[in-house]
């Protein structure tokens, strides 16, 4: 059986892909896969591509265990922010090749990456927490308050507006598009790039940068916890 996270190891990057079916879900699974790969690549000193499948990066998480119970939602929610967390504070540089539809957590890991590649196309990117019957939890609005514009943030979490891939970059979820033969290309030439950072500089200025955001997203995920975090009718 195929991973559901495979862990691809070159040079001076490693890629990370993401492979769970149709909607390339985040299940606790696939959590656990990513933190292995991260753990992989921070013990081989790598910059990190994340990548997804052909059309779908990924559709959030996996909503059978997001209906099953409030507890399991908590779970499942709780260790996606943990994820966030660690990506956010990694010591080298994360890419994200987004290759199509990233919705809900699909879109939180693109608020918690270094630098967010798009794929030219009819694709759905944003949260569409509120649209399904989540209220927005506290890390989410952290994470979203970290990284997108107060514009776009109210239309993103209040109103679950879904941008197409040119509006993605205004609004702050990615930083370009390329056309899907370019996408794996630009990754790579950019984690070349990135490769090339004084390795202490870049994670001991991240830090500093992200300091207040990462202390404000520490505190929302134990506030989650101790709150309720259900899909609502």
């Amino acid at each position: 059986m195929e991973p559901l996270v495979s862990y691809q190891s070159e040079e001076s990057y490693a890629i990370i892909a993401i492979k769970n079916g149709k909607a390339n879900a985040i299940s606790h699974q696939v959590i656990e896969g990513l933190n292995a790969s991260l753990d992989k690549a921070e013990q081989e000193n790598k910059v990190v591509i994340l990548t997804g499948q052909n059309g779908i990066f990924s559709a959030g998480f996996d909503l059978k265990v997001m209906k099953k119970s409030p507890e399991s939602a908590k779970e499942l929610v709780t260790k996606g922010s943990q994820l966030s967390l660690r990506m956010l504070s990694f010591p080298k540089p994360i890419i994200i090749a987004c290759n199509g539809h990233a919705i809900a957590k699909g879109a939180f890991l693109l608020l918690s990456v270094d630098y967010r590649i798009g794929e030219e196309g009819d694709f759905k990117i944003g949260l569409n927490e509120v649209m399904i019957g989540m209220t927005m939890h506290n890390a989410g609005i952290a994470i979203a308050k970290s990284r997108l514009s107060e514009v776009y943030l109210n239309r993103s979490v209040n109103n679950a507006e879904i941008f197409n891939p040119i509006d993605a970059v205004k609004a702050g979820f990615l930083d370009l598009n390329v056309p899907e033969t370019h996408l794996l290309p630009t990754a790579i030439k950019v984690a070349m790039m990135f490769s090339k950072l004084n390795e202490k500089a870049h994670v001991e200025t991240k830090l500093k940068v992200r300091k207040l955001h990462l202390e404000v997203l520490a505190n929302a995920i134990e506030l989650d916890l101790a709150g309720e975090i259900s899909l609502n009718d």
